[in-house]
């Protein structure tokens, strides 16, 4: 494990705007990123370790089996955790580790790997936060039908019951769903990610047995938690834009907030779907049948707060008649649409903004604007910033260094939107970096370092970025450095 370089620090102006007293400063992961051990310990393939090895799913034929083998280092991890002065993790569980099956009783085995990371940042003084589901279905469940199944529902409970028994006397925040859009649409709808299937109307069905297992967790854990403890669900909500000013462009828009925001904050927030929403997917689902007697209020059990990953804004149009509607969505090439009752809309990338190595492009305005959409929408409801990173081509220096002035760019932009959104009244309590460290990108495997923490995937050996350091000053500083990012 590398030690963190105090000697690139920038100079903090004394006049720097401090973050809210409270602000939580955190760092992300996911389970089948980074944890490895695919098959240690009781451990049976989730939906993703089928979908990565079947031939042509994912770049290079990469698997999670090893990652980050975070399952083995996650005490060295959290020490660099500690050294950086991250004050929150924000982990997944594998959901296949703790409940092999998806049904049944837990493997104390799977459990007790949790339970020693909690223990581990508590000692640290790193607040744990738990979230329960970042894709990986057991892969036994899909094959009984999976997420467009309203039985997943009731397993998804059980599910959060044991960890919630588990955990529960440690871990103060809980998170059900990490961006239930993308285990519907790009599961189930485009098939880009696990578990591969391009069925539009399951998608819509994944996506209203998602809400619905998220209203079953949080009465579960408000039933078994103590009363201090938190609860939240993080969504992958959609900064969307018409490319321009013209009816058409703006109906794009509509129609794309709506099966990718208004499908999950409806629900959620305000105990509805969205009439427009059912009548653009009329053909496609039976609503009336789909949503039955209570759903609703099930799904719209008050969170504590609301967790917001944001990337890169979503700009649309609506073609011309005879031109093809897919261009330059950002979540990943596929024959089929994500976007169910929305399949003739086109994506583009906005001219003259900067890229990463995902090709997305790099608009701190769109969070601003995000934070202040969730704000004016529904008042009141305090917010996490629960991902934001960037994914760019990172390489050892013969010094042994990575440097990534371009990331350190990226995050001052994007805090310092966050740090707007706060003084224009965004309830925002907390920014979590995605990610902590390099790891296994889905489908584009390992050809993408969204990492602070440089991963040599050979030897395993963990080497802080100049972003790391950068970030590091940040939480320290509990301010944004000023006259300049180093």
């Amino acid at each position: 494990m590398t030690a963190v370089r105090p000697d690139i620090a920038p100079k903090q102006a004394p006049e720097a705007t401090q973050f809210p007293t409270g602000f939580v400063w955190g760092a992300a992961t996911a389970a089948y990123q980074v944890e490895g051990a695919a098959a240690e310990d009781g451990r049976t393939p989730s939906i993703w370790d089928t979908f990565s090895h079947t031939p042509g799913k994912v770049h290079n034929g990469d698997t999670g089996d090893i990652a980050a083998d975070h399952y083995h280092r996650f005490r060295d991890d959290v020490a660099l955790m500690k050294q950086l002065g991250l004050k929150a993790y924000r982990f997944s569980v594998s959901w296949s580790r703790v409940q092999p099956t998806g049904r049944g009783p837990a493997v104390e085995r799977g459990l007790d790997f949790y339970r020693k990371l909690v223990d581990e940042l508590l000692e640290a003084g790193i607040a744990p936060v738990a979230t329960l589901y970042h894709w990986d279905l057991p892969q036994e469940l899909e094959d009984a039908g999976g997420w467009p199944q309203r039985v997943t529902t009731d397993r998804f409970a059980d599910y959060a019951a044991i960890m919630a028994g588990a955990l529960g006397d440690r871990v103060a925040t809980w998170t059900t769903f990490n961006e239930p859009w993308c285990s519907a649409f790009l599961g189930y709808g485009s098939g880009v990610h696990a578990p591969g299937r391009t069925e539009p109307a399951s998608a819509l069905r994944a996506a209203h047995h998602l809400n619905l297992a998220h209203g079953r967790a949080i009465e579960v854990l408000r039933d078994q938690l103590p009363a201090g403890a938190q609860t939240s669900v993080t969504l992958n909500l959609h900064q969307v834009r018409p490319l321009t000013a013209s009816a058409a462009d703006a109906d794009a828009a509509r129609r794309v907030d709506a099966v990718g925001n208004r499908i999950f904050t409806g629900p959620m927030l305000r105990g509805e779907y969205p009439e427009d929403l059912l009548a653009d997917t009329a053909h496609l689902v039976d609503w009336s049948k789909l949503v039955q007697d209570g759903d609703l209020a099930a799904i719209s059990r008050p969170v504590d707060v609301l967790g917001v990953n944001y990337y890169t804004p979503t700009l649309v149009s609506m073609p011309e008649k005879g031109e093809s509607g897919s261009g330059n969505d950002v979540h990943g090439a596929s024959a089929f649409s994500p976007w169910p009752g929305s399949e003739h809309v086109a994506f583009h990338l906005a001219e003259g903004k900067e890229r990463t190595a995902m090709n997305w492009s790099i608009d701190p305005d769109g969070l601003y604007n995000l934070l202040m959409d969730v704000t004016r929408d529904h008042p009141g409801l305090p917010l996490m910033v629960t991902e934001n990173g960037a994914a760019f081509d990172d390489y050892v220096s013969p010094e042994g260094r990575v440097e990534d002035p371009e990331r350190i760019a990226y995050l001052h932009g994007h805090l310092d939107a966050v740090q707007r959104a706060v003084a224009d009244g965004a309830d925002v309590r907390g920014y979590f970096l995605w990610s902590l460290m390099d790891n296994f990108e889905w489908a584009y495997g390992y050809s993408k370092r969204f990492g602070t923490v440089y991963v040599d995937y050979a030897s395993q050996r963990r080497i802080p970025k100049a972003s790391a350091h950068w970030y590091s000053d940040v939480i320290r500083r509990h301010a944004l450095p000023q006259g300049g990012l180093s």
